[in-house]
C-alpha cells in the first residue's frame, strides 16, 4: 500500500513539474485549427433546366445519390442551358454549379469563360430531327420550304440547330417565315397535330418527350446523312450512330441505322463551387450514369471530354486517379477534415518530437532545482562570514538558515532524488554548526577570557 502511495506521490511531481506542456501544446493545437482551411459546406446549388427535362431527372438523381452521403444538393429549375450559365455567371440564387450544353460556351465573352470551370461531360444530348412521314428530308436544304421548329433561343436546342444552320450557309437573321423559334411539349404536340412539318429536339434517348414523338405512327426520325462533315466543322457536337429500333422496338423507332449529331451536358462550375466537393460529386454522377444509357455505354461518363471549358484541378486528378484515398474509406465529412488535418500534421510532428524529447532533461532540470535553489542561500552566508563583526549579526544568520531547514523538510522530491535532498540537509546543518562555533568565538572574544580565582 506504501508503495503504491509513493509511486502516486511521484506521478504527482512528475505531472506538476510538466504543467508548461498544457500551454505549449495548446498553442500548436490552436496553430493547426487556425492554419487549417475550413471545412467545405454540406450543400450546393444546381441549376438544372424545365421539368422532366434530361437535365432536371439527371440532378434528381444525383440529389439522391448525394444524400446517401448528407450532403444536401438544392436544385433550381431554370429555362435551360442559357439561363443557367447566366446564373453561374451573376450568381443569382446562389447557384454555384449548371448544367450547360456544350456550345453554349461559345456564345460568351473570354473574360467570362475565364471565371467557368467544367466537371466534366455527364451524358449525351443527341439532336433529333422528327418529321411527319409525308415529308421528304435528304439535306437541311430541304427544311426550307417546311413548317419548322428549331428550338427557343438560347435553349440547348436553339443552339445546335443555329450551328447546323450556320454551317450550311442560313443566315440566322433571315429564317423562313414558316420557321419557328420555340421548342418542348408545345412544339411536340403541334407536329403531331400536324400543324408542324418536323422539329428539332435535344435530350437523351430515354426523355419521355422523345419516347413520345418516337411511338408515334405518324412520325419517323430524319438522319444527319453528313454527320461527319458536321463533326468536322462544329468541334463540340460528335456522330452518333442510332441503330434500328433503338428508341421503339415495337415501332421499330428508327426504321433503319441512321446517324445524328449530339453535343453532351457538361457540369460547369463558378469561383464560389468549393473544390474540395469536386470527389464527391463526380463519384455520385459516377454511381448515376454507372448503367450507361440507350446510347452512352456503361462506366463511359463522367468523363473528361470533351473539354469545352478548362477542366477543373480537382477534376482532372479524380479522372486520372480517382476518389482521394481516404474518401475511398470513411464518409466524405470524416475523410475531408482528416485530408486537410494531415496536411498540418507533419510539421506539428516535426515540433512535438523534440518537444517530447527534451521532457526528460527537463524534468531533471526542474526537480534538482527545487534542491539546488537552497544553495544559493548558503554560498551567500558563506561569502559573509568574514564580513560579519558581531555574535548578532551570527544568531540571526542561524536563526536564517534554521527557518530554511524547516522549509526544507515540506520539499517533495520523487524518491530517486532524496540523495541529492538529504546532501542539502548535511551541507545546512554543517553551515549552522560552524556559524554556532564562530558566534561561541566571537563572544569569547568580546567578553575577554574569565577571571581565574585566587
Amino acid at each position: 500500500m506504501q508503495r503504491l502511495i509513493n509511486m502516486l506521490k511521484d506521478l504527482a511531481i512528475l505531472v506538476r513539474a510538466n504543467l508548461w506542456l498544457v500551454p505549449v501544446l495548446a498553442a500548436l493545437v490552436a496553430a493547426v485549427f487556425y492554419f487549417v482551411a475550413p471545412p467545405p459546406p454540406m450543400s450546393a446549388t444546381i441549376a438544372t433546366g424545365a421539368p422532366g427535362g434530361g437535365y432536371a431527372v439527371f440532378a434528381e438523381r444525383l440529389k439522391e445519390e448525394l444524400a446517401r452521403q448528407g450532403f444536401e444538393l438544392k436544385l433550381v429549375r431554370t429555362a435551360g442551358s442559357k439561363q443557367n450559365l447566366d446564373k453561374l455567371l451573376d450568381g443569382s440564387d446562389g447557384v454555384d454549379i449548371g448544367l450547360v450544353q456544350s456550345g453554349q460556351e461559345q456564345q460568351l465573352e473570354p473574360a467570362q469563360r475565364a471565371r467557368l470551370h467544367s466537371l466534366g461531360a455527364m451524358f449525351q444530348e443527341p439532336l433529333w430531327l422528327f418529321q411527319r412521314r409525308e415529308v421528304n428530308i435528304d439535306r437541311v436544304a430541304d427544311l426550307l420550304p417546311l413548317r419548322l421548329a428549331i428550338g427557343t433561343p438560347g435553349s440547348g436546342t436553339g443552339a445546335v440547330t443555329e450551328a447546323i444552320l450556320k454551317a450550311n450557309g442560313i443566315p440566322g437573321e433571315s429564317l423562313p417565315a414558316t420557321w419557328q423559334a420555340r421548342g418542348g411539349n408545345a412544339v411536340a404536340n403541334e407536329l403531331l397535330a400536324g400543324e408542324l412539318d418536323a422539329a428539332f429536339f435535344v435530350g437523351p434517348a430515354e426523355n419521355p418527350l422523345i419516347q413520345r414523338l418516337a411511338a408515334s405512327p405518324e412520325l419517323k426520325l430524319a438522319g444527319f446523312r453528313r454527320a461527319h462533315a458536321y463533326e468536322a466543322r462544329i468541334p463540340f457536337l460528335k456522330r452518333v450512330e442510332v441503330s434500328e429500333g433503338l428508341l421503339n422496338l415495337a415501332q421499330n423507332v428508327p426504321e433503319q441505322d441512321l446517324a445524328t449529331l449530339s453535343p453532351v451536358a457538361t457540369l460547369v462550375i463558378n469561383d464560389d463551387f468549393h473544390p474540395a466537393l469536386t470527389p464527391l460529386i463526380l463519384e455520385a454522377a459516377r454511381e448515376v450514369m454507372k448503367g450507361g444509357t440507350l446510347l452512352d455505354p456503361p462506366g463511359a461518363f463522367p468523363s473528361a471530354e470533351p473539354r469545352t471549358l478548362t477542366l477543373q484541378s480537382d477534376a482532372e486528378r479524380y479522372y486520372k486517379s480517382g476518389l482521394p484515398l481516404l474518401q475511398r474509406f470513411l464518409p466524405f465529412r470524416i475523410a475531408s477534415l482528416a485530408d486537410r488535418y494531415i496536411i498540418l500534421l507533419i510539421p506539428f510532428i516535426a515540433i512535438l518530437i523534440p518537444l517530447m524529447k527534451s521532457i526528460g532533461p527537463l524534468y531533471r532540470w526542474r526537480i534538482r532545482a527545487r534542491i539546488y535553489r537552497w544553495y544559493r542561500y548558503l554560498r551567500e552566508i558563506d561569502r559573509r562570514l568574514d564580513e560579519c563583526t558581531g555574535s548578532a549579526e551570527l544568531s540571526t544568520e542561524i536563526e536564517r538558515l534554521e527557518q530554511l531547514e524547516a522549509e526544507l523538510a515540506k520539499v517533495e522530491v520523487p524518491l530517486s532524488y532524496y540523495n541529492e535532498l538529504y546532501e542539502l540537509h548535511l551541507h545546512l546543518n554543517y553551515v549552522i554548526r560552524r556559524l554556532r562555533q564562530l558566534r561561541r568565538n566571537r563572544r569569547e572574544r568580546d567578553e575577554g577570557p574569565l577571571p581565574v580565582a585566587d
